[in-house]
This record gives structure tokens, C-alpha cells and sequence, in this order.
């Protein structure tokens, strides 16, 4: 029987069935018992009769009643108010909901010989509770136990920066090897989480220095890269300003940078092609050095 939680628009599924058991042929005992255990049941449902008990069990919602006649298993029964002989019957609850079990922490070594501790939890579900209620003494202890066994083989199997990195894949494998003895259990497992990963103050001081240096290669890394790109920008804008467009687009920024600075009513620029310009002003140059060495005409005539 395979059953599932919110698989019928929020309604609890139907767990009642009656075992085969039941319809046997009594014996004298129980046949009287049972009707003993009827009388008292009818005078239990009595207005103020506290002498006797209520033949009337209430199943809460989210619970199965398991009862038992003579500690022998007979019928299942869903939520709600239930009758039960209380000379020959037992009622059992079992509850259906979701259950979080904490595994608790443990100390684990893993493959590559590192001792952390590991904390995680357990959800699951009953979804037999014939199974669940006879077939295991505590099923939350078993499925507990089970889980502590199954966690410390596989976080054993595995390194330590897999551990951190990947614990859902841990965690899934911790499901698959719990969940086929569970059903067996009458019990469904919904998830195994790994809640935490605790090391020593050694190894995390370990870990935090290689992270730290990882870190500095990175950005050593990236810098250096920025470097590279940079002289090939600078090499590739020299080759640019290299040839005569350049030079003439640097000249006349220039011109204009210098009428921008010039304030008073003086200042008199003259934009002339850069070659022209440069024989003028060589030009001039010349002509000034041939005055300078001129005798002074006026100086010997004094004389």
C-alpha cells in the first residue's frame, strides 16, 4: 500500500482496513469476555456514569488508530471517533505527519585524515503504520541510529573540500542508503540535511590562511593581466600619435588650450600651418643671431 502526504487536496489518506484474522471462529473466553466488555461499554456510554469506561476513542487528524483484540493486530481506523470493546480491545495512535529528528553532532574523520564534527537532521513520515507500529521496537531510534551509521561511512568516503562544497550531494547519498531499509519500516524519508560542519581552531586557522593566500594569487593574477593590457594600449596609442594627423590634431588643441588661457585684450594668437610656422619661427631665428653679431655702428661713430 503506497500512500502520500497532500496527494488528496490536503486531506489525510485513508489508512482503514480490517485484517482477515478477525472473522475467525472465538472461542468460549473470548466470546464471553467480549460480551462482558460490551455491557460495560454500554452502560460507559451513559450521561455521568464514571464507573465505567467510554467504549469511544477519538483519532486526532494527522493520526491512524492501530487496535489490537487480545494483543493480536485488528484493524486499522482513520481520524475520528472509533469503538472499542474495553474488556478485549487496545487502541495504539500512530501519527502520519512529518517528523524532524535530530542526529546529533559527531566526530567523523575523512578521507584525507581530517577530524571535523557534523551536525544534521532527519525528516520523515510514516506510511505503513502496521510496519512502523510491529515490525520495529522505536522506529525514530532505529531510523536515528541508522542515520548516524550510514552519515559517518559516507562523509568518510570523501574529502574534506568536498564535504563543504557539496552537501546536498552528501546528503543525498545519506537518503539513498537509508531509504530502502526504511521502507521496510513502514517509514518514508523526505530529506537528510547537513545543518553544520564545525573544525578545530587549528584547522580553521589552516583553512582561513590558504583561503587568504588564494586570494592574494588571484588578484596578483589580475593585476598582473591589467599591466599586460595596458602597455598594449599605451604601445598601440603611441603608434597612433606617432604619425602627422597626430601631430597636427595635438597642434591645434594646443592653440585653443592657449586662447582659453589668454584673459587680457593684448593676447594675439596667429593659427598657421604647423611647417610654415616652424620655417618662420626658424627664420626669424636665424635673422636675429646674424643682428647679434653685427658690429654697433653707432658705437664706433662715437668714438
Amino acid at each position: 500500500m503506497e500512500v502520500g502526504i497532500g496527494k488528496y487536496g490536503g486531506l489525510q489518506p485513508s489508512f482503514a482496513r480490517v485484517t482477515e484474522a478477525s472473522q475467525d471462529e472465538q472461542g468460549f473466553y473470548a466470546s464471553m469476555m467480549s460480551g462482558i466488555g460490551e455491557c460495560i461499554g454500554v452502560l460507559g456510554t451513559i450521561p455521568c456514569c464514571f464507573c465505567f469506561p467510554n467504549p469511544y476513542e477519538r483519532v486526532q487528524q494527522g493520526t491512524v488508530g492501530v487496535v489490537t483484540r487480545f494483543g493480536r493486530f485488528q484493524r486499522l481506523v482513520d481520524p475520528g471517533l472509533t469503538k472499542v470493546n474495553p474488556v478485549t480491545e487496545r487502541i495504539n495512535k500512530s501519527s502520519i505527519k512529518i517528523s524532524i529528528s535530530d542526529i546529533g553532532r559527531q566526530e567523523i574523520m575523512t578521507k584525507d585524515n581530517v577530524s571535523i564534527a557534523i551536525e544534521s537532521v532527519l525528516f520523515w513520515h510514516v506510511v505503513d503504520p502496521y510496519e512502523a507500529h510491529f515490525g520495529v521496537t522505536d522506529v525514530e531510534f532505529a531510523l536515528i541510529e541508522r542515520a548516524r551509521t550510514s552519515l559517518r561511512d559516507v562523509c568518510g568516503s570523501h574529502f574534506l573540500q568536498d564535504l563543504i562544497e557539496n552537501r546536498d550531494v552528501v546528503s543525498a547519498e545519506i537518503k539513498k542508503i537509508i531509504d530502502p531499509i526504511a521502507q521496510k519500516w513502514g517509514v518514508k524519508i523526505e530529506a537528510t540535511l547537513v545543518k553544520d560542519i564545525t573544525f578545530s581552531q587549528q584547522l580553521a586557522e589552516s583553512l582561513a590562511s590558504a583561503a587568504m593566500a588564494s586570494r592574494l594569487g588571484e588578484a596578483r593574477v589580475i593585476t598582473s593581466k591589467a599591466e599586460v593590457e595596458v602597455a598594449e594600449l599605451l604601445k598601440q596609442s603611441s603608434e597612433i600619435l606617432s604619425t602627422k594627423a597626430a601631430f597636427q590634431l595635438r597642434y591645434l588643441e594646443t592653440l585653443v588650450a592657449m586662447s582659453k588661457a589668454g584673459q587680457g585684450p593684448k593676447t594675439l594668437f596667429m593659427q598657421l600651418p604647423a611647417s610654415g610656422g616652424r620655417a618662420s619661427l626658424g627664420h626669424q631665428s636665424d635673422k636675429s643671431a646674424a643682428i647679434g653679431q653685427l658690429p654697433s655702428t653707432s658705437g664706433s661713430g662715437s668714438h
